[in-house]
């Protein structure tokens, strides 16, 4: 764990009155959720904040307050520019390493502006003047809800702020019941259900969103892809892109795929592979003291959480597969 004082980071902030707020390629609920969540603070102090998108992210996450303000990078690469040109602090969420950000890494990387690391990934990278950085965290929300309340603002918490909170603390946990989840994660949930919100309305908004060609690939993928290698726990789904195609894949169809193997009694670790125009995207997820994390970042050029983390192979999906169904071997 790596946390400045709050007595330095609120000098910072308070100093500061152009704040760029940037989270990682592909953001997920817990990025969406922790980068709004601080835009809304931000403005409420009366200071001048922005959210910046490396790409697009799932539709099933659009109804978060402040979405429409986002901006995509790789729709508007000027106005990203402008933004990262005119900032006095820029933070970093839900990642530590530039590789995170694809092709706006190089433009941070070459930009002097301070910056303010706030994630609970492990082994961050050394480029943020400040941190608030733990790995115990069950989410990047966490800790932005202990930087709203370590600077003396909890009174500040809304309706806008806690719902974000709330939908970050969600989908980072799997709906609060990965091994995360303590004390704690309840007494926070406790303060955001004082603000009004309604869990019921938010779980549905991201769960009870899906397309019907969404449902149909998450059948095709139990059904037709789903393998279990003889003789270990292990569990992995393949999808190409022709199949992906074949049931009109969009961003956001495949999130929670990965998980759905650890309903089969035994099974201690799960992985997918789905191909992309540029690269094999593979996510990773296991139980106990199995650590995906070292396993993504030794073979497979990710990182993440000791159960839960991400990678990516230049190769072949076929070639992936087989990289994995050798290598994975070592991990028992």
């Amino acid at each position: 764990m790596s946390r400045d004082s709050y007595a330095k980071l609120k000098k910072i902030i308070q100093n500061s009155e152009h704040h760029v707020i940037i989270t990682h390629w592909s953001p997920d609920g817990d990025a969406m959720g922790s980068s709004l969540a601080l835009y809304h603070f931000l403005t409420g102090l009366g200071k001048k904040a922005s959210v910046v998108v490396p790409n697009d992210y799932p539709e099933f996450l659009n109804w978060l307050p402040g979405n429409a303000r986002v901006v995509n990078y790789s729709q508007q690469p000027e106005k990203v520019k402008k933004l990262f040109a005119g900032a006095d602090l820029i933070y970093t969420l839900d990642f530590n390493s530039f590789k995170r950000l694809e092709g706006l890494g190089d433009l941070l990387s070459q930009n002097q502006t301070p910056k303010m690391l706030i994630d609970h990934h492990q082994q961050p990278d050394t480029y943020a003047a400040y941190q608030l950085h733990d790995v115990k965290a069950c989410s990047t929300c966490e800790l932005v809800y202990d930087l709203i309340c370590g600077l003396g603002h909890k009174k500040s918490l809304n309706k806008k702020i806690a719902a974000c909170l709330y939908t970050g603390l969600m989908t980072d946990t799997g709906s609060f019941r990965y091994p995360s989840v303590n004390s704690k994660t309840h007494r926070i949930l406790a303060d955001l259900l004082e603000t009004g919100i309604h869990p019921t309305d938010i779980h549905s908004a991201v769960y009870d969103s899906y397309s019907y060609n969404r449902l149909k690939l998450l059948g095709f993928a139990l059904n037709e892809k789903l393998k279990i290698l003889p003789g270990l726990p292990v569990a992995y789904f393949t999808l190409n892109e022709k199949e992906l195609e074949r049931f009109h894949y969009v961003k956001g169809d495949l999130e929670g795929l990965v998980n759905y193997p650890f309903s089969i009694k035994g099974i201690q670790l799960c992985a997918l592979f789905n191909e992309t125009d540029e690269y094999v995207k593979i996510s990773f997820r296991s139980k106990g003291h199995i650590d995906v994390n070292k396993f993504a970042r030794r073979y497979f050029n990710g990182g993440g959480h000791i159960n839960a983390a991400g990678g990516k192979s230049m190769e072949s999906l076929k070639l992936t597969e087989e990289k994995f169904v050798e290598l994975v071997k070592t991990l028992f």
